[in-house]
């Protein structure tokens, strides 16, 4: 986002903060569902977004002709938000789309905050989103950018209905909607980097070749908060093919210690020969 767009976010942020605090974490899931479907709203409607995010129309202006198309369709919590988007300066019309989206995903994550939910959920995401990525023909049914999104909810929720929160449920058909125009695994990925930001954490990707057990994770997501200065959330993948070592990406850090990796580099100086 530009500048604009980020302090009107910014804003809208501290006003739902606001809000959250006073409100059960239940009314707080709903009025995030009346965000996320007038998000869809102006992603499907360009000229309502270029309507709401015109800079020669007054804030007023603009809020009331939101609030005149919403009142009676969602809470009074959304309908205040949502007025107050309206009434902000947004660099441009995708920024103020993408706002309202990112607005929806922090009250899902404000609600299963304030339920005590928010470490089952990004478990539950990053889950999820490894086991899509370790089945190509569940991915691209997925990912199918043809086929309806609805549709490819409805195998989401079939495939995680009893087995996962609604919240993550619900973050997860956020992703099959290309959050902020991402694939669906880079959607997955973001949510849950924002879930473990929530909760004042670091997402550390961890490649090994086989499983790290208890306390080997422990030490090593103590070993990255002491670099990072921040709790670190150690998320492990488990992939035979790099023989031994440990890769670990933290944000655009990477250190790849793992022996696929040297033996890639004995390789090729050994071609350079």
């Amino acid at each position: 986002m530009q500048a604009a767009s980020r302090e009107s976010y910014r804003a809208a942020t501290e006003r739902l903060a606001a809000y959250a605090r006073g409100a059960e974490p239940s009314a707080v899931a709903a009025t995030a569902d009346d965000l996320l479907s007038v998000a869809g709203l102006l992603r499907r409607e360009p000229r309502l977004r270029r309507a709401l995010s015109d800079p020669a129309r007054p804030g007023a202006d603009r809020a009331g002709l939101l609030g005149d198309m919403l009142r009676g369709k969602v809470g009074a919590g959304a309908l205040d938000l949502l007025t107050g988007l309206a009434s902000s300066r947004w660099s441009a019309p995708s920024e103020l789309l993408d706002g309202t989206e990112r607005l929806g995903v922090e009250a899902l994550l404000a609600s299963a905050d304030a339920s005590g939910e928010l470490g089952e959920v990004e478990d539950e995401l990053f889950r999820f989103g490894q086991v899509v990525a370790g089945q190509p023909a569940l991915s691209g049914a997925l990912s199918d950018p043809v086929a309806p999104v609805e549709r490819r909810a409805a195998l989401a929720r079939e495939l995680l209905t009893g087995k996962a929160s609604p919240i993550t449920v619900r973050l997860v058909e956020v992703a099959l909607g290309a959050f902020g125009g991402r694939s669906f695994i880079g959607s997955v990925t973001r949510l849950v980097e924002l879930t473990a930001d929530r909760r004042d954490r670091q997402v550390a990707y961890v490649t090994v070749a086989a499983p790290l057990s208890e306390e080997d994770e422990r030490r090593l997501g103590a070993r990255l908060a002491a670099m990072y200065g921040r709790e670190v959330s150690v998320k492990q993948t488990v992939d035979p093919a790099i023989l031994g070592g440990v890769s670990v990406r933290v944000g655009s850090d990477l250190y790849d210690g793992t022996v696929l990796r040297r033996l890639n580099e004995t390789r090729n100086a050994l071609a350079k020969r």
